[in-house]
């Protein structure tokens, strides 16, 4: 239960003695019996007309982010967490190698000031920056406004980077995805040996040329690489802190920031976190925000409850009020997806499916619409391309692939060998155990029923433990091998090579469906092997709509990306992140108005 007290209010006399006055709110919320302290600051209005001293002193005021995290003090360390909320708090805290733009979906300059590529695409040299510091809060009290001193340490240097990319290719880190760093020279030789050497260590492919040089070697071209310098183990974190606290580093008071934002807050607070914009940080920020308090909120009820009494700026959508709020406030509702497609993949090898007549036929009569709707209450994404937003090189979602189309649908299947659905051979369709993968098949079945003329009896749905699934949908798995199969996908890091790269190449992928090799494959080396961005974009258009284009080979059917309704208020603009962590320092506040809604 919530309950909000007002336990305190100031008034504060304006430089001019205008009738308007500022009240400083403090509100004690009481979230499943623990404390929570809330200050606002709120601008009394009485009717009078407002000097043009008083609207400057207005917008000078600090301007604050309210949110919320589900977790308590999570694990910050760029180099080992996995966890959402930690990740949020790496992007904002600790300067990245580059940053990935949410807005464009393009790598841009960050640590790095630029970069150039050898013409063998295995090496990268990046140009860094000479006045990124790291940063600490100083002994003196806050400002008038709240501002904490903050003091520069020393500049962060190519070591930095080094130290950060050593610990993450090293097992005793534990960073869960390592293996994506595989790619640089000598890091998977490290991570083999539980104790690597001094000559082990030599042989890693980063070197620190000089405080503002940093070359990586590659095991071979990658032009992915680049996406993959936007990831969170690419911020480095303070090697003195690492090395002097060890693994609860970040635990310590004085914590160094090296990014947008200065955590200020007390580390063993259990109930806020507060972060600070950084002074020293010498990239403009596209958005306003001066402080990101950050409330922990176990229960999305209690934080929907905090938006709902304007205490938050950002809110999860319950479900049991979604449709209230989307017929009443749709403009509050926003709906954000991530990194994560659903499929149905063939069999190319099966009878039923060797032919791409019969593929483009039973996607065309896929209505990927009612099937979100029905299945997922709209918190989905319709897919018809396979790399979803949010992701280096993705198309728009209506530009590439085929929709839902039954009149194609069945003159495609028409022109097939078999002429109809119904002299189809029985097609064995595997899902795994949970409920809604059966009520999803049994609803694409009736679908195929309902435009394509197939019978019930023709389509075999059976369940099936995740792990049998996976085993039973390799190319080398014989007889129990089923003609169809719904499967996920979620990416390591938004690039379009971790979509049709990693899941789609005839050899070097699983190649589940078992497609032959053609001119697609050829495209997608090019694709990895050319530095030049514009060129990568136009091959992977080229590639998909090769792939899911009206007249396309159709391996599979993309259903839909992963999503989830969001409540933003009115006052706040951004782009949320679908990959990595959110970046605070794009936020635009109309702070105006948020006081003006808040004193309501």
């Amino acid at each position: 239960m919530l309950v909000v007290a007002l336990s305190a209010s100031i008034a504060l006399s304006a430089c001019n003695q205008s009738d308007d006055s500022v009240v400083i709110v403090t509100q004690v919320v009481l979230v499943e019996g623990d404390e929570q302290v809330i200050t606002q600051v709120v601008r009394q209005t009485v009717p009078v007309t407002m000097t043009p001293v008083a609207a400057a002193e207005s917008e000078s005021q600090p301007v604050v982010l309210d949110l919320s995290f589900s977790s308590t003090l999570p694990n910050i360390d760029p180099q080992q967490t996995a966890d959402a909320d930690g990740i949020d708090l790496i992007e904002n805290l600790f300067v990245g190698l580059t940053n990935f733009n949410l807005l464009t979906n393009k790598v841009e300059p960050e640590l790095a000031a630029d970069w150039q590529v050898s013409d063998d695409g295995r090496t990268w040299t990046f140009n860094l920056r000479d006045d990124v510091y790291w940063v600490q809060v100083g002994e003196e009290s806050p400002d008038e406004d709240g501002f904490a001193p903050l003091e520069t340490v020393r500049p962060v240097v190519a070591d930095d980077v080094l130290f950060a990319l050593r610990r993450a290719c090293q097992q005793e880190t534990a960073l869960p995805d390592a293996f994506i760093l595989f790619l640089i020279t000598g890091c998977e030789r490290i991570y083999d040996l539980p104790d690597p050497s001094e000559a082990d260590l030599r042989a890693f492919g980063v070197q620190a040329l000089d405080e503002q040089t940093l070359q990586v070697t590659l095991v071979r071209p990658s032009s992915q690489f680049l996406t993959i310098t936007t990831l969170p183990f690419f911020h480095p974190a303070p090697p003195e802190l690492v090395r002097e606290f060890g693994a609860a580093w970040f635990m310590e008071e004085g914590l160094w920031a090296s990014g947008p934002f200065v955590r200020i807050s007390n580390p063993d607070s259990t109930t806020r976190t507060l972060l600070q914009r950084n002074t020293y940080w010498p990239i403009s920020n596209r958005g306003n925000v001066d402080f990101v308090n950050i409330l922990t909120i176990n229960n999305r009820d209690n934080a929907f409850q905090l938006w709902q009494a304007k205490n938050l700026d950002i809110s999860p959508l319950p479900d049991e009020m979604r449709n209230e709020i989307l017929a009443n406030t749709p403009q509050k509702v926003q709906l954000i997806s991530d990194q994560t497609v659903r499929y149905l993949e063939f069999n190319l090898a099966s009878g039923v499916f060797r032919e791409p007549e019969v593929r483009r036929a039973f996607s065309a009569a896929i209505d990927r619409e009612q099937l979100v709707e029905e299945i997922y209450g709209g918190q989905a994404i319709p897919m018809r391309h396979l790399i979803p937003p949010g992701t280096f090189a993705a198309s728009p979602i209506d530009e590439v692939g085929m929709g839902y189309d039954p009149d194609y649908a069945r003159i495609q299947m028409a022109e097939s060998g078999f002429r109809s659905c119904r002299l189809l051979p029985t097609i064995t369709w595997v899902v795994s155990t949970s409920d809604l993968s059966l009520q999803q098949a049994e609803l694409i079945r009736d679908m195929w029923v309902d435009e394509l003329g197939c019978t019930l009896d023709q389509i075999q749905i059976e369940q099936v433990q995740f792990g049998t699934l996976l085993a039973n949908t390799r190319q080398d798995a014989g007889s129990v091998r089923p003609d169809m199969w719904e499967l996920a996908w979620a990416a390591y890091f938004p690039d379009a090579h971790d979509w049709v790269g990693q899941l789609l190449h005839c050899t070097e992928s699983e190649n589940r469906s078992a497609r032959p090799c053609s001119q697609v494959d050829d495209l997608l080396i090019e694709a990895v092997t050319t530095s030049d961005p514009a060129q990568r974009v136009a091959l992977y258009r080229q590639i998909e709509t090769m792939l899911f284009a009206r007249d396309g080979l159709s391996p599979m059917i993309p259903l839909y990306a992963d999503a989830e309704y969001q409540l933003v208020q009115t006052w706040l603009t951004f782009q949320p992140a679908r990959s990595g962590g959110e970046q605070y320092d794009t936020y635009q506040i109309d702070a105006t108005l948020k006081r003006l809604e808040q004193s309501r």
